[in-house]
């Protein structure tokens, strides 16, 4: 048993029992080896010895339920509180969650009606209204039904908007709209939509009022109600229509562990700050008012910026759980990883997340083998551990799974993946600098920001960037890979660390699906003879069956490609990139193939995929030492071959 020691203050009495010795001897004696008793005795005597602490003289004993109570009366607590009630009173408030599950505007109406704060009146989708006897509770408990959307209906847009504007110019409760729009569901946060944040912010816009405060509020669950229904969804099965019945029936899933729920009210951003030196409020006033107009170039660019800030102050406050970090763990590990193991790369991710800023929410008094077992086990519907292998519920291999059967396995891989989509915000910054920096021509920073700057464009439809931010976004991000130890260097140039390319290689391969995904699309677009434009539906439709024999050969590893948002933000991006014409139709959007533009994006992204042969290492495990070889081979489906050695 090693030693246990303290420090304790070496009195004058003892320091003059030993006057000739030198002043490192004296504080060399003053500790104290408190494992000295316990070494001739039992640890079961020590355990039951009577326990008896000096306390504090007017200690009154309390539950801990008591000690919650006191503290949420506190004056401090309280003076806060009454900071929302005074944002609230002086100053229209919009109330900006972020959405990942029905659930979050009930917890929020929940929640202000336990501090007696006034209820918002909240935007919900149409789809509610017709749900018999919850479409009224829901009505009379403050909310209004918008359609998905408005089309050319003009009268329905003046009506609705001047709705919301009559609400917010007359204080009459705060309004409580997604700023994404829907809910995710992937697990990240989606590109802002603006439609709904200019009718809530024209009123300061016009002068009607002097300020108004935007809350941007994160909500972080542990285990997503919805998770289930959402991987579906995603593969392209149609989401079922809201019914009361179906609530009904739905019932017993609420039985069922969902862990918590953590809610954090940011601080409240003036809109008049924002726009102070960005937006000339008086180009209202050179039409009349009540004449509709569309948001000029100006105001539409602040609009922007205001609904990306939103998300990104979501982002910033979300509570990360254990799961989340496991769940990372166990995708880039598929289709099995050892417990041990599990626990041991979990630990490490938790380090450097928390390196990066980001809040993790695990127990102090708990065992660490303790916390990932119970987060396995309230995931018992996407994994399961046998013979100490953790491994996704549906049970085999890709590679012994027919085209008919793939997807159902690819289920328990988004909802997986989903949890893990949770911490990406937090990593995808210096990722993208460990990428660029194995990708560069040269170790010289501006070669690196370069390589940085194309993928921060590819991947914009993935991940929230605020406008404008590439070079503050690439500072942060070799900032944070700099701080984590894994990259040093100069002003000018840079160069992983003795002990870096354990970090780097694990940032870079958990952004893999990504990049993977996005290749194979280009490839299936340039395979893929197009007479001319085809519809979205189309290319989702034969995406999916070319994915799934790709998945089936071994030649790619992530079933994310398969996921309809990773496929709808891939043409979205391709769109920018000048490799696709998108043209607007009646019934849709079709899109024409410039292939000469799309062979450069498929290029670039192939030498991002092959990025740890070029360094001659291969793929280090961060924690156990072994190192995983990647070759491709010759064949036409250029299958990847992995060999792993201690």
């Amino acid at each position: 048993m090693s030693h246990l020691v303290t420090v304790s203050m070496a009195s004058p009495a003892v320091e003059s029992l030993y006057p000739q010795k030198d002043m490192t001897l004296n504080k060399r004696d003053g500790f104290e080896d408190l494992m000295e008793e316990r070494r001739h005795s039992s640890d079961l005597r020590y355990a039951m010895r009577c326990y008896t602490p000096v306390v504090y003289k007017d200690l009154v004993p309390r539950t801990p339920s008591a000690l919650r109570s006191i503290v949420l009366k506190s004056d401090q607590v309280q003076y806060v509180i009454r900071q929302l009630h005074q944002a609230i009173q002086d100053y229209p408030v919009v109330l900006l969650p972020s959405h990942r599950s029905y659930i979050d505007f009930l917890m929020l109406s929940y929640i202000m009606y336990s501090y007696d704060l006034c209820l918002p009146v909240i935007a919900a989708g149409m789809d509610f209204m017709g749900m018999k006897i919850v479409g009224e509770m829901l009505r009379m408990s403050g909310a209004f039904f918008i359609r998905r959307s408005f089309g050319g209906d003009k009268l329905y847009w003046a009506v609705f908007s001047e709705y919301v504007k009559t609400i917010l110019r007359n204080g009459d409760a705060p309004v409580e709209f997604f700023v994404e729009g829907t809910r995710s569901r992937t697990g990240k946060s989606l590109t802002p939509k603006l439609g709904l944040l200019n009718i809530a912010i024209e009123p300061f816009l016009m002068g009607e009022v002097f300020d108004m405060y935007l809350v941007p509020i994160s909500i972080s669950y542990d285990r997503i109600l919805e998770e289930s229904l959402y991987a579906h969804e995603l593969l392209g099965v149609p989401k079922p229509k809201e019914s009361t019945s179906g609530l009904l029936k739905a019932r017993k899933i609420l039985n069922e562990n969902f862990g918590s729920i953590h809610v954090y009210f940011g601080q409240p951003v003036s809109v008049r700050s924002l726009a102070t030196g960005t937006v000339k409020r008086s180009q209202y006033n050179l039409v009349p008012r009540h004449i509709p107009r569309k948001p000029s170039g100006d105001v539409h660019r602040f609009l922007d910026a205001v609904g990306h800030r939103m998300v990104i102050l979501q982002q910033k406050n979300m509570v990360i759980s254990s799961w989340a970090l496991m769940a990372t763990v166990i995708i880039q590990n598929l289709p099995s990883i050892a417990l041990p193991d599990l626990t041991r790369q979990t630990l490490w991710l938790k380090a450097i997340a928390e390196t990066f800023g980001a809040f993790v929410d695990w127990p102090g008094n708990v065992t660490s083998d303790k916390v990932i077992r119970s987060s396995l086990a309230l995931r018992h519907n996407i994994v399961k551990t046998v013979k100490d292998q953790v491994v996704l519920c549906q049970e085999g291999t890709p590679t012994k799974f027919t085209v008919e059967n793939i997807f159902k396995y690819t289920i328990s891989v988004l909802m997986c993946a989903s949890y893990r989509n949770q911490i990406l915000h937090i990593f995808v910054r210096p990722a993208l600098v460990a990428i660029a920096f194995q990708n560069a021509q040269s170790c010289r920073k501006e070669d690196v920001y370069s390589c940085f700057s194309y993928l921060h464009q590819v991947l914009s439809d993935e991940f929230i960037f605020l406008p404008g931010d590439l070079v503050k976004d690439f500072d942060e991000g070799l900032y944070l890979v700099t701080k984590s130890g894994a990259i040093q260097g100069s002003h000018t140039d840079l160069y992983i660390s003795e002990k870096g390319s354990d970090t780097i290689s694990f940032l870079s391969e958990m952004f893999r699906p990504f990049l993977e995904g996005y290749q194979v699309i280009c490839k299936y677009l340039l395979s893929t003879e197009f007479t001319d434009h085809f519809t979205e539906k189309r290319f989702i439709t034969e995406i999916r069956s070319y994915a799934a024999e790709l998945i089936l050969t071994g030649a790619i590893k992530y079933n994310e490609v398969l996921s309809v948002d990773m496929q709808k933000n891939a043409l979205a991006a391709l769109t920018r990139l000048g490799a696709m014409e998108k043209m607007k139709i009646a019934n849709g959007n079709v899109y024409k193939v410039n292939k000469q533009s799309v062979t450069r994006v498929a290029n670039m992204l192939e030498e991002l995929q092959i990025f740890w042969i070029k360094s001659g290492h291969g793929m280090i495990d961060p924690l156990n030492g072994t190192r995983t070889f990647v070759h491709r081979d010759s064949d036409t489906t250029r299958a990847l071959t992995r060999r792993t050695i201690p």
